[in-house]
């Protein structure tokens, strides 16, 4: 059983940054895992992928490149999302997300809101 804890969200102006963290707790370390994903979901849209890292591997949506920052401290069992010169587009509830076929496990989310 794992269980993903999120935090770090909160209201920020645009130009500002966050990072987000999320914590596996449980007896599986992350590094098993076949990928560690961040997606978001804003108000009356679809839930969407936004980063992912896979191995030494990382991928972004194109609406973060190069503002966005995944990573992962295999020690502390976390990962994290960087996120620098935020736009009030980024507005948004995220959630983190482990795979480990067959099982996906889901985040609680926290709130990411950023002021123009």
């Amino acid at each position: 059983q794992v269980q993903l804890v999120e935090s770090g969200g909160g209201l920020v102006q645009a130009g500002g940054s966050l990072r987000l963290s999320c914590a596996a707790s449980g007896s599986i370390s992350i590094s098993t895992f076949n990928a560690m994903r961040w997606y978001r979901q804003a108000p009356g849209k679809q839930r969407e992928l936004v980063a992912s890292i896979t191995g030494g591997n990382t991928n972004y949506a194109d609406s973060v490149k190069g503002r966005f920052t995944i990573s992962r401290d295999n020690a502390k069992n976390t990962v994290y999302l960087q996120m620098d010169s935020l736009k009030p587009e980024d507005t948004a509830v995220y959630y983190c997300n482990a795979l480990r076929v067959p099982l996906n496990y889901w985040g609680q989310g926290t709130q990411v809101t950023v002021s123009s």
